[in-house]
């Protein structure tokens, strides 16, 4: 039979759930980076793919979650998104493999308290011997194999023969987290087995999953000039269509002062309008976790609470995070001045006036690039999100017959849409045009048709100036009504 026969009473008890995560696309983020697979409960079938995850107990069951956010990166935006924001899809990619990133372990006893030992973290099961004495002993028979709540692997005896162990003698091998490199982040492509690996593994994102990718993480990462170069190439043209914005953070070692900053992003070559350069890191509930975890959760759900539309910026929202820090701990605290100055560079950073919250509106390609589309966050957003939703919207309508209907249906439905989002204030306008003198005899023989989208989308309001000024009349009429009085 495959299910386990019942008959009579049971009772289950399950873990305090957290609220359900709101679900949302637009933001759909999509993170590189280490998990502790040997957690997992297929470790060497989560190496190297997308992995969709909804909540944290999914995460759990198909990548394994730590604290430890220094070995496990993509850890931090597993409590971004799904503990501190709860929101949700992300999609993981871990570069970790068991079979490669792995050390031996010696032979090493642990002693038995109440039948069971607890051994190390990190341990591969399949890779586990267990011996009392001289004597082996077999799995399922005498002992079992299990995890705790912080990564132990722990050994439980239970068989006859072992009842007066008083210790255990474990050989195993462990993932070592240490071992994974930049290029195992970049990854490539394997021209003999056909195999993706690290970043290349984005292609693979939307004919997988159905969703197209929104924002590109890799915190623990990012920071090295030679991945957010490869994240800044992979924004655009993703599956040959589609496009997002990446999050890339600053090195806080090199980056100490905020005065030093800017010098930090320029030397990085992170100058590009569909990259968010962000500074410093963050400590949330006690751990230290780099901004970008904790900018694109907080991100995703400022899309998904207004609409799925990303029209809004991001800056000046909350941020559920309890500290600015830099690697060594240090604490950052920027006053408005200091953070003006660092968003006058580019980059994106947080402020603490009463509460947390982001500070700043432009993309890394500022202040060189000052084209409204290319220099806001929000509206490079809108426009990648646009573009992205034209493809999968209208993908059904390829191959039609080219003939007065489509061009009316494509018209009609693509004004419906934008007006909705103009009457939802969206959008302060939008229409789409099809034009004759585009779309000539030689163009529609080669099947192909051109239809033009104009878009206006609201620019953040930055600078908000009140000219306060004393007026005497308004002194004079006072003092006359008293006399008067």
């Amino acid at each position: 039979m495959s299910e386990k026969y019942y008959h009579g009473v049971r009772v289950k008890e399950e873990g305090t759930q957290v609220a359900a995560p709101v679900m949302g696309t637009t933001g759909l983020q999509v993170v590189f980076g280490t998990a502790p697979v040997n957690l997992a409960s297929q470790p060497e079938a989560a190496v190297n793919v997308p992995v969709v995850c909804r909540n944290m107990e999914e995460a759990k069951k198909k990548l394994g979650y730590s604290n430890d956010f220094g070995a496990y990166t993509l850890c931090q935006s597993m409590y971004a998104s799904f503990v501190k924001y709860t929101v949700a899809p992300v999609v993981f990619i871990n570069v970790l493999d068991p079979k490669v990133h792995k050390k031996e372990n010696p032979e090493k006893e642990y002693a038995v308290i109440n039948r069971q030992a607890k051994v190390e973290k990190g341990i591969l099961l399949d890779s586990v011997t267990v011996k009392v004495g001289e004597t082996s002993l077999n799995l399922e028979e005498d002992y079992l194999l299990s995890f705790d709540d912080d990564g132990y692997l722990v050994v439980t005896l239970f068989s006859e023969r072992t009842e007066e162990a008083k210790s255990l003698l474990v050989t195993s091998a462990s993932i070592d987290p240490s071992l994974v490199s930049v290029s195992d982040i970049i990854g490539g492509y394997d021209a003999k087995t056909g195999k993706e690996s690290g970043m290349e593994v984005l292609r693979q994102v939307y004919p997988k999953t159905g969703m197209a990718p929104g924002l590109l993480l890799a915190p623990g990462w990012s920071h090295k000039p030679e991945v957010g170069a490869v994240m800044m190439a992979k924004c655009e043209s993703i599956n040959g269509v589609f496009s997002a914005e990446c999050l890339l953070d600053l090195d806080t070692e090199k980056a100490r002062l905020y005065t030093d900053v800017p010098k930090v992003k320029e030397e990085s070559g992170y100058a590009d309008s569909h990259a968010i350069v962000l500074w410093p890191k963050v400590m949330v509930d006690g751990m230290q976790m780099y901004y970008s975890a904790a900018y694109g959760a907080m991100t995703a759900y400022a899309d998904v609470v207004n609409d799925n539309v990303p029209n809004r910026s991001p800056s000046n929202c909350a941020l559920y995070v309890d500290a600015a820090v830099l690697e060594d701990g240090t604490e950052v605290l920027l006053d408005r001045e200091q953070a003006n100055t660092l968003n006058a560079n580019g980059i994106v950073t947080l402020l603490n006036e009463g509460s947390w919250h982001s500070w700043g509106n432009n993309t890394s390609a500022y202040p060189e690039v000052t084209e409204a589309k290319d220099r806001w966050i929000c509206c490079r957003r809108m426009f990648t999100w646009m573009a992205n939703s034209l493809i999968t919207t209208y993908h059904n309508r390829v191959d039609d017959k080219s003939d007065f209907r489509l061009l009316e249906s494509i018209c009609d439905s693509e004004n419906i849409r934008l007006n909705s989002y103009v009457s939802a204030g969206k959008m302060a306008g939008g229409r789409i045009e099809f034009n004759e003198s585009e779309n000539n005899l030689e163009n529609i023989l080669n099947g192909q048709i051109i239809f033009r989208i104009y878009i206006a989308v609201f620019t953040p309001a930055e600078d908000i100036l009140f000219v306060l000024k004393f007026d005497p009349e308004l002194l004079r009429n006072s003092l006359t009504r008293g006399g008067e009085a």
